[in-house]
């Protein structure tokens, strides 16, 4: 992968955010290899994130990141710069059901998700072995209705024993504690197997059966602590038919929650995603 810096910007909408920019890296050598903008009209909100070619500066990141904050200032901005050769590291949350955590793996072990996979965290035993396949390790912390506290506790606690950036809720079955949602705004993943804001909570595709749409989809988003109401990263659907049963539902599901899930934490670990407020910005490629 080509080495490149990320510059992720937000801020009040306003003339010359672009010029001034462009100038700044112009100034340091930067070449812009990848450039988007978004202004939100409603709410005079300017989204920008561009790819600097890392070996194209002619000075360090670090230089680079003290001079830009003048231009940063100016203009009231959010932002950050990231690098291509520190990778997120990503903690896996598992149960029973192993289409998202296969598929996640599989793309991780080929190359295709630009983050390392530190750990995988489970409260079945059930995919311990896949896990392993990997050789990525598995920590098995079961929850249950008497033990919740603890077991969140010593959940996170495994989080930052491998100091991951981001959580993936890769079905996991369970509803994060508000503080845990708290500590981890913006950095827990999560796939939903309907198309939010239709059918939230449990057993979707039996509220889609009883509804008799026919569509079914599949939603990435950040975890918030008011369920599935979080910020959206990516959707698609499948279409189905009164002749569907729940179980084709679900097969049929299954396809399109591991391939939206998948997208969804790519955009994530390439900072292709802007939050803001309950909304995303998000720079597909």
């Amino acid at each position: 992968m080509t080495h490149v810096y990320r510059l992720i910007i937000s801020c009040p909408d306003q003339v010359g955010i672009v010029a001034s920019v462009a100038n700044f890296i112009s100034e340091k050598g930067g070449s812009i290899v990848e450039a988007n903008h978004h202004t939100d009209a409603n709410n005079g909100w300017f989204f920008m994130r561009h790819e600097i070619l890392a070996s194209s500066l002619n000075c360090s990141l670090d230089e680079f990141k003290a001079g830009f904050k003048q231009v940063a200032d100016q203009f009231h901005m959010e932002w950050f710069m990231a690098d291509s050769e520190k990778p997120k590291k990503i903690a896996l949350f598992a149960s029973k059901e192993s289409h998202c955590l296969a598929d996640l793996l599989h793309r991780w072990h080929e190359n295709e998700l630009p983050g390392e996979v530190a750990c995988v965290i489970a409260n079945h035993e059930d995919l311990r072995s896949m896990a392993e396949w990997y050789q990525v390790p598995f920590h098995y912390i079961p929850v249950t209705p008497d033990n919740k506290p603890q077991a969140f506790a010593d959940t996170e606690s495994v989080v930052e024993q491998y100091d991951a950036d981001v959580i993936v809720l890769a079905r996991y079955m369970q509803i994060l504690p508000p503080q845990m949602c708290a500590d981890y705004s913006g950095q827990v993943i999560n796939i939903h197997h309907s198309f939010l804001p239709s059918f939230v909570g449990a057993k979707p595709y039996h509220q889609a059966s009883e509804r008799g749409v026919k569509l079914i989809g599949a939603t990435c988003h950040y975890v918030t602590e008011v369920l599935d109401a979080g910020p959206i990263i990516e959707q698609d659907v499948i279409r189905i038919s009164h002749s569907h049963t729940i179980d084709d539902m679900k097969r049929l599901g299954r396809d399109v929650e591991k391939t939206v899930l998948a997208r969804g934490l790519r955009y994530h670990l390439e900072d292709r995603v802007l939050i803001h407020g309950n909304k995303t910005v998000v720079f597909a490629n």
